[in-house]
């Protein structure tokens, strides 16, 4: 607020020394309204149009129940069929091919404005918790380290089902997480959304990615402080201390602490500027899902159809187990809902199968992230600066992550749009493009952080060129997945 001083002449009279009367001089204080940027006023319209919001909510859920059900009790689609005149592979593109990907991008581009305003299980939690039960959350549900494992796990368990390729999987996975989000909701908290809190598989990962959002919403804390007068209390569904909120990754970006206490405004930032920001700690849970989960656990389950790594160990150890008459494990004869099993597709999943996506997936996400983490771990301990500890290093591949991730699910686009012959001339240029805008903004991030080292020129020097093997690591990975495999 802009304080400015009017001074008046009032008409009451007062005596002078020469005994005449003279008007006395009042002066007023008052506020005038600070004039507002485009991007606040989109936030105070969140604010106040509540209902509209509640609107969209409600039509998301909607549509995605729809997505996720009605595909379930259809037929296989026949082999002329198209995605405009077949529902089921229609619900699949749109939802895995179109979504999802914009899912990602969005909360790269405008922070977690999926989480606040669009994503349906969010709502219907909320929704639901405003006639449960409101117990008080145990010690458990608020362990950290939950998205982590909740992704990992949901990651794993949607590649053994095929989740993105049977509808009938995906109303499992989707489903089952949708009623946990109810059953949450009806347990723990008053209107506030404790599953997207602490148990959202996707959490972790929007957490992430939402910290090189260009777009935040930014608390004045000495404004904050400093404001008189009553305020309308601001319910915060994800739980967040908006008062002390310095970062856009627990923030849901749902505008209705926009203008609180005239303190709080959607605002642009630098998409680097969240992880430069030493005040902003560096949290392990978050590493660990940016370094093992996105870069690890999902890039393995995004590859690991086309790799010839993996087929080639599956016939070798199909032959070794014929040669020895062990046939336990390439029995096919599995229920559906453990690993894929679907007769009238030609697509069973055996025993060894299971096995080998597991092994595939938890061992190289594993390795591929304790690969990821030496460049981190080998320049935190050459500048010996505490404010540049590995985590600080590691979170400088988010920009890498980010892109990782949208390669990753833009595969089901591509898929879904070759089967419709449709002209994808412009797709290797779009994905060389994509990874190494990735590459550069992490190795920049890595540079900024170097810099702001205070040992001597040839320790920073080597701290930065150890930061080139892990992105180097990853655009080997995608080089070989787009163009050599």
């Amino acid at each position: 607020m802009v304080e400015h001083t009017l001074h008046f002449h009032a008409q009451r009279s007062r005596n002078s020394d020469r005994g005449r009367k003279e008007p006395a001089e009042h002066t007023l204080h008052f506020h005038a309204q600070r004039s507002r940027g485009r991007l606040e006023k989109i936030g105070l319209f969140l604010r106040r149009n509540r209902r509209l919001i509640v609107t969209v909510q409600w039509t998301v859920v909607v549509v995605y129940a729809a997505l996720v059900i009605i595909p379930a009790f259809l037929p296989l689609p026949p082999e002329d069929a198209h995605i405009w005149n077949n529902l089921r592979l229609f619900a699949q593109f749109i939802f895995w091919g179109v979504w999802w990907p914009g899912v990602m991008i969005a909360t790269v581009t405008l922070g977690r404005v999926w989480c606040g305003i669009f994503c349906p299980e969010g709502s219907v939690s909320e929704w639901v918790s405003k006639y449960g039960r409101g117990k008080p959350l145990p010690g458990w549900l608020k362990w950290t380290g939950w998205p982590f494992v909740a992704f990992v796990c949901t990651t794993v368990y949607g590649q053994l089902v095929s989740v993105y390729e049977y509808p009938q999987a995906a109303l499992l996975v989707l489903g089952g997480s949708t009623i946990a989000a109810v059953g949450l909701g009806l347990l723990y908290g008053r209107e506030k959304r404790i599953w997207c809190r602490y148990l959202c598989p996707a959490s972790g990962v929007f957490a992430v990615l939402a910290k090189i959002a260009p777009l935040h919403y930014k608390v004045d804390r000495a404004a904050w402080d400093r404001h008189q007068g009553d305020c309308e209390p601001v319910n915060c569904a994800p739980l967040v201390d908006v008062r002390r909120m310095t970062s856009a990754s627990e923030c849901h970006a749902c505008g209705r602490c926009a203008g609180q206490r005239d303190a709080v405004a959607l605002s642009r930032r630098s998409p680097f500027s969240e992880v430069l920001d030493f005040n902003n700690p560096a949290k392990t849970p978050d590493v660990l899902t940016l370094v093992y989960g996105v870069l690890g656990v999902a890039t393995a389950a995004f590859q690991w159809t086309v790799s010839p790594w993996f087929l080639h160990l599956k016939l070798a150890l199909a032959d070794w187990l014929v040669e020895h008459d062990h046939f336990t494990l390439l029995d096919n004869d599995v229920p559906w809902w453990l690993l894929t099993h679907y007769p009238e597709a030609s697509d069973l999943f055996t025993w060894l199968d299971g096995a080998l996506i597991l092994a595939y997936l938890l061992g190289g996400g594993f390795l591929l992230g304790s690969l990821l983490l030496v460049g981190p771990a080998v320049a935190a301990r050459l500048l010996r600066t505490p404010s540049l500890n590995w985590q600080r290093f590691a979170l400088a591949l988010t920009p890498l992550a980010a892109a990782s991730v949208i390669l990753g699910l833009s595969m089901l686009t591509v898929t879904h749009l070759k089967a419709e012959h449709v002209w994808l001339g412009w797709l290797p240029v779009f994905r060389i493009t994509l990874l190494g805008a990735g590459c550069l903004g992490s190795l920049w991030l890595a540079l900024s952080l170097v810099r702001r080292a205070t040992a001597g020129m040839l320790r920073r020097g080597a701290a930065f060129m150890t930061m080139l093997f892990p992105t180097g690591l990853m655009a080997t990975i995608w080089m070989l997945v787009f163009f050599i495999w």
